[in-house]
C-alpha cells in the first residue's frame, strides 16, 4: 500500500466524482482509478459501489470504513512531519478550528498568542454547529472545536475548560433604561426583542432560561448573526441578548448598553474539544498549549472581564479601533 492510494481514495470520498479527485490530486484518472483497484486488491474488499459508466456511486460498507482509516493514516502521516517541524521551532500549515458564533471576539486572543509563537502557521476559523464539528473531528478535517461544555454531544473527545460566558441584554441607551444596573429575564421579556434563529443552540438556551421564568417571547427580528442583531439595538428600539464579554471585546456600539441578566443568573462553560488518541496531533498541541497558558495566567479572563460599566464612552473611540 501507498500513501498516494489512501489519498486518492479521501479524494474521490470527498469530491464525489472521479475526474474532480483526479485534478486535486494532480494526476489523471486512469492513474487514480488503476491506483485504488490495486488498493481493492491488496484489501481484497471492493472499495467503490459499481455499475454503468464511470460515474461515482458511492462507497460500499467495506469503503467506508477503509476511507475512516485512510483519513486517520495521512492525518497521523501530516501529524508526523508537523510534528517534527515543531521539534526545530517552526510549526507550519493550517490550524482548522470549527466554533460558535458567540465565541468569535475570543477567537483573537487566543490566537495572536499562538500566531507569535509560530509566526508561519495559518488559521482556518469556520462557524459551524456541533454536528458538523463532531463530523470534522472524526474525519481529521478539524484540528480542534469550541462549544460548550455542558451541551456538546461530540463523543469521546479530549476537553479543557476556556470561559464562563454570562449573558446580558444589549439595550438603546435611552430614559428607559437610564440608572439601571441589571435587568431581570421577566423584563426583558417585555422588552422587543431581536434574537439569534431558534435552530441555533444560543437561542434554543434563551428560551429555555425564559421558559423556567414563565415567559415565552416571540422576536421581532430573527438572524444567525450577533453583529447584527447589535446593529439593530444600535439603530431601532429593539434590545437583544448578547454573552455579557462582548460589552469589552469587541465593545458596544455607540448609543447602546449592556444590562446583565438576573433572576436568574445563568452561565455556560466553554471548552476547547480535540480527538483522543495516543497521540496528539501538532496543530490541537500547539492551541492546547496556547489556552492552557492563558489559562493559568488569567490573562483571557481579565481581557475578557475588562473595566467598563456596559457604556458606550465617545471618548474611547478613537483609540478602539474594534469599536469604530
Amino acid at each position: 500500500m501507498f500513501l498516494r492510494q489512501f489519498r486518492y481514495l479521501v479524494a474521490v470520498a470527498e469530491e464525489r466524482h472521479f475526474g474532480r479527485a483526479a485534478q486535486r490530486c494532480n494526476v489523471t484518472q486512469p492513474s487514480l482509478s488503476s491506483g485504488i483497484r490495486q488498493l481493492e486488491y491488496e484489501l481484497g474488499v471492493p472499495i467503490f459501489l459499481r455499475g454503468r459508466g464511470q460515474r461515482f456511486q458511492g462507497l460500499t460498507a467495506e469503503g467506508d470504513r477503509v476511507a475512516i482509516w485512510s483519513r486517520a493514516v495521512l492525518a497521523h502521516c501530516d501529524a508526523m512531519r508537523k510534528e517534527i517541524e515543531t521539534m526545530k521551532q517552526n510549526l507550519t500549515g493550517h490550524l482548522r478550528m470549527g466554533v460558535m458564533p458567540s465565541m468569535s471576539p475570543v477567537l483573537p486572543f487566543l490566537l495572536q498568542e499562538l500566531r507569535e509563537k509560530y509566526p508561519s502557521l495559518r488559521v482556518d476559523v469556520q462557524f459551524i454547529g456541533n454536528e458538523a464539528m463532531k463530523l470534522g473531528l472524526n474525519n481529521f478535517t478539524l484540528d480542534v472545536a469550541m462549544t460548550y461544555l455542558d451541551k456538546a454531544d461530540l463523543g469521546r473527545k479530549n476537553t479543557l475548560p476556556v470561559y464562563r460566558e454570562q449573558l446580558s441584554l444589549l439595550v438603546p441607551d435611552t430614559a428607559r433604561f437610564q440608572n439601571r444596573k441589571t435587568i431581570t429575564w421577566k423584563e426583558a421579556a417585555e422588552c422587543p426583542l431581536a434574537m439569534l434563529r431558534r435552530s441555533m443552540h444560543e437561542r434554543r438556551f434563551v428560551d429555555q432560561v425564559f421558559s423556567s421564568v414563565g415567559c415565552a417571547p416571540e422576536a421581532r427580528v430573527e438572524s444567525e448573526s450577533i453583529l447584527h442583531l447589535m446593529f439593530q439595538v444600535q439603530f431601532t428600539e429593539l434590545c437583544t441578548i448578547i454573552p455579557s464579554h462582548f460589552v469589552h471585546a469587541p465593545g458596544l456600539h455607540p448609543g447602546t448598553r449592556a444590562l446583565p441578566l438576573v433572576d436568574p443568573v445563568v452561565s455556560q462553560e466553554v471548552g476547547l474539544f480535540w480527538t483522543e488518541g495516543e497521540i496528539m496531533l501538532p496543530m490541537a498541541a500547539a492551541f492546547v498549549s496556547v489556552v492552557r497558558k492563558m489559562n493559568k495566567s488569567g490573562e483571557l479572563r481579565k481581557r475578557l472581564e475588562g473595566s467598563h460599566d456596559g457604556v458606550y464612552d465617545r471618548s474611547e473611540a478613537t483609540p478602539q479601533k474594534s469599536r469604530a
